[in-house]
């Protein structure tokens, strides 16, 4: 049977188009690869299988639907090329190897899936429509550079074995441009390699075709820093190789005499990790020193793996220096992906550094093929890790297991995520039950705040709509848009609900304000006084523990205003009663040499609050200590009393934002004979005699006295606080200007 499925793909009896023809070299390629595929895999190949796909290939190319690429490769020769690698690198069977052939037919239209499936199966079938499905997904421009379009792959190959197909048509595509002219189309299906292909391939614990990758888009994409990387190292190999036999020959004698088991390999380092490795240190070759790495891989009974590791390295650093900030001891907690072993980097002869890595079988079996080699001596099962999940993938068929092994890993992996289009073909990723309105504040928040739906795939929908995989979603807007709390129950994701929840504290502040205005416009059309302190005693009284919710009622019309200037009216005849009852202490009470109470004596500072209220009782506000001539305002506190603050204070911006209501005039009245107390921060050289310089001008001040000083000096700089009293801002500013001018001063500053 195999003899005479072999001649049928010799025989030259296909009409070739003129526009595509088989070269002699190519027609006997071809033979070659298939002989080399049927020798592996003929016998799972079934009745007519071989002798049908060769007659779709023929039709293919009788009807015109065939033609060379790009790059001028023959597509039929590329399919079979790509299988080849699919059986010898991956280990596909035959499904996997009959779609890669049929592909191209059912795009070409040649044959449907519905009749792949009847011929060949469904799996086969399957395997196809996953292909034809990726090719959507290209055709809509997507950016590849991204986590998020590996992941949109992943999720829309319910076969894992699409992604297998795609990671060996790029590698092979890959061997087979190196001398094509196309120069902008090889530069792209390099950078797709690097970005898209090889971390897939990495995922997959493919890492020998990943490496592959990498070196290859370095080699297209950095040409001369691939040729000058790969010179070094030929240039390097003999000297490099002695250096190694140097090195390890007495730790092979030490380890022997310990009746250690185990074998060695020096491992010189890819082209492309050597090249990421000179751009992130910003050196050339030269300064790399880890060209290259020792391997110890010892033969360890189960029991005694992290002991005969441990014991490996104490002879070793024995023998040679280590450096402890390079030690990486995955042996104690190896890292997520079950990789174990012991990495140290040691000084050895010409005092070269050297990284040596200390593994048994069972741990280096698991370094080159991840977590399946994992899963095979711990016999743990997918937790839904996506390493472990795709490495599981590579073990079933290795193993040859059978479909109903390799429908354990159909695609579950990704249940609870969604990936979407924007319309430039940005992919981004929601959690499964994100809605419309969740794309929208992703992109921004006044999109989401305007958002009135979206179309998806060309369809009009509601913000409420579920997005999936796939879909393409533009958003649509309208001005009058505005978010309601209902907003808070659609939305899925704790960005999105974020973003609403401060869109409603926005409206409900912009209502409040408008509020505010209507109650102050109705207050002055009935020619009454409104003063703040008062209606916030009102809004408490009415039972508002936040005057926001205060004026929000206004605004809704809950309350009535008139009605609100009413009470107002009587809670003001009643407090002005109660005030003039009782003692008060007012501005002309205060003592400031009394400072843990801020009072001051004199009859002339006065502070005139608000419209000229008397027996109001005030302190100066300990974060900024305003004295007499500050431009200053009053803030109602808790209690009822006010704090006294410089317009100027740190803490005047929030108090103005979040208590402007609270917020009262207030100005300084007659003149200022009080001393107030005051802190100067002051930063200079450490100049012999700039201190006395400073001391000295204070000391020829009128009315300013300095109470303390405290310098420290480092550096060449000093920094201290200077404690002066001063009766009133403008001396404090005339003193400052003559401190400033102290040769070495670089900066007063007054806390």
């Amino acid at each position: 049977m195999g003899e005479k499925i072999l001649s049928l793909w010799q025989q030259k009896d296909w009409d070739m188009s003129k526009k595509f023809e088989f070269t002699d070299t190519e027609r006997q390629e071809y033979l070659d690869i298939f002989k080399r595929i049927h020798q592996s895999i003929g016998e799972s190949f079934q009745d007519n299988d071989e002798e049908n796909i060769r007659e779709h290939l023929k039709a293919c190319v009788e009807n015109g639907q065939v033609d060379r690429d790009v790059f001028g490769l023959n597509p039929l020769l590329n399919a079979l090329q790509t299988a080849e690698i699919a059986v010898h690198e991956i280990g596909l069977k035959r499904d996997g190897v009959i779609a890669i052939l049929l592909h191209q037919s059912v795009v070409n239209g040649i044959l449907t899936i519905e009749e792949v499936g009847a011929k060949y199966g469904d799996t086969v079938a399957h395997i196809i429509h996953g292909l034809v499905k990726i090719d959507e997904l290209y055709r809509k421009n997507p950016v590849i550079e991204s986590e998020n379009f590996r992941n949109l792959l992943l999720s829309f190959a319910e076969d894992m074995r699409v992604i297998l197909i795609m990671i060996a048509d790029r590698v092979n595509l890959m061997r087979q441009i190196r001398d094509v002219s196309n120069i902008d189309a090889k530069h792209q299906v390099s950078e797709e390699a690097s970005y898209l292909y090889a971390p897939l391939a990495h995922k997959l614990g493919l890492y020998q075709l990943k490496s592959e990758l990498e070196d290859l888009s370095l080699k297209y994409l950095e040409h001369d820093a691939y040729y000058h990387i790969k010179e070094k190292l030929n240039a390097t190999k003999q000297a490099r190789d002695k250096y190694i036999a140097t090195f390890i020959e007495p730790i092979e004698k030490k380890l022997t005499s310990a009746g250690l088991k185990f074998h060695m390999k020096g491992r010189t380092k890819s082209i492309h990790s050597i090249w990421q490795k000179m751009k992130k240190q910003k050196c050339g070759f030269e300064g790399i020193y880890d060209l290259f790495a020792i391997r110890i891989i010892l033969d360890s009974p189960l029991e005694k793996e992290k002991m005969q590791c441990w014991q490996t390295y104490s002879i070793i650093t024995d023998m040679y220096q280590p450096n402890p900030k390079r030690l990486r001891d995955w042996l104690s907690v190896p890292k997520s992906n079950g990789y174990e072993s012991l990495h140290i980097t040691v000084l050895g002869p010409q005092n070269k550094w050297v990284e040596v890595q200390i593994r048994t079988e069972r741990m280096d079996d698991i370094a080159e093929r991840g977590l399946a080699a994992h899963w095979r001596y711990k016999g743990i099962k997918s937790q839904g890790n996506v390493d472990e999940w795709l490495a599981g993938i590579r073990t079933a068929l290795e193993a040859g297991d059978d479909l109903q092994v390799m429908d354990q890993f159909k695609l579950d992996l990704y249940e609870d995520e969604v990936y979407v289009f924007t319309p430039k073909g940005e992919i981004k990723k929601f959690p499964k039950g994100a809605t419309v309105l969740d794309f929208a504040y992703y992109i921004h928040s006044r999109i989401g705040s305007t958002c009135v739906g979206a179309r998806i795939n060309d369809k009009n929908v509601s913000i409420r709509e579920q997005l999936k995989s796939g879909d393409t979603v533009e958003i649509i807007t309208q001005n009058n848009q505005k978010p309601n709390p209902n907003w808070l129950h659609i939305a899925k994701t704790s960005r999105a609900k974020s973003k609403i929840r401060l869109a409603l504290k926005e409206t409900q502040a912009k209502d409040g304000l408008y509020a505010k205005e209507l109650l102050e416009r109705r207050f002055k059309n009935k020619k009454v006084d409104l003063d703040e302190a008062i209606m916030s005693h009102l809004v408490k009284k009415m039972g508002f523990k936040e005057v926001s919710e205060f004026y929000k009622q206004i605004a809704d019309e809950k309350l009535d205003v008139n009605d609100i200037i009413d009470q107002y009216i009587d809670l003001r005849d009643k407090e002005l009663n109660s005030i003039s009852t009782r003692p008060a202490q007012s501005a002309e009470d205060f003592n400031l040499e009394k400072p843990d109470v801020q009072s001051h004596s004199s009859n002339d500072d006065v502070l005139v609050i608000d419209r000229n209220l008397k027996g109001v009782e005030y302190s100066l506000a300990p974060c900024c200590h305003p004295i007499y001539g500050d431009a200053v305002f009053g803030f109602v506190t808790v209690s009822g009393g006010i704090k006294i603050h410089r317009k100027d204070c740190p803490n005047a911006p929030e108090l103005r934002k979040r208590f402007g209501y609270r917020i009262v005039k207030a100005r300084w009245s007659g003149q200022g004979s009080s001393l107030y107390t005051i802190t100067l921060k002051i930063i200079g050289n450490d100049d012999i005699g700039i201190v006395n310089n400073i001391t000295s001008i204070i000391a020829k001040e009128e009315k300013i006295l300095m109470r303390s000083i405290n310098i420290d000096s480092h550096d060449g700089l000093f920094s201290g606080n200077l404690s002066i009293q001063v009766d009133d801002v403008s001396k404090l500013d005339a003193l400052v200007k003559k401190l400033e001018t102290v040769k070495g001063v670089k900066q007063i500053q007054r806390l």
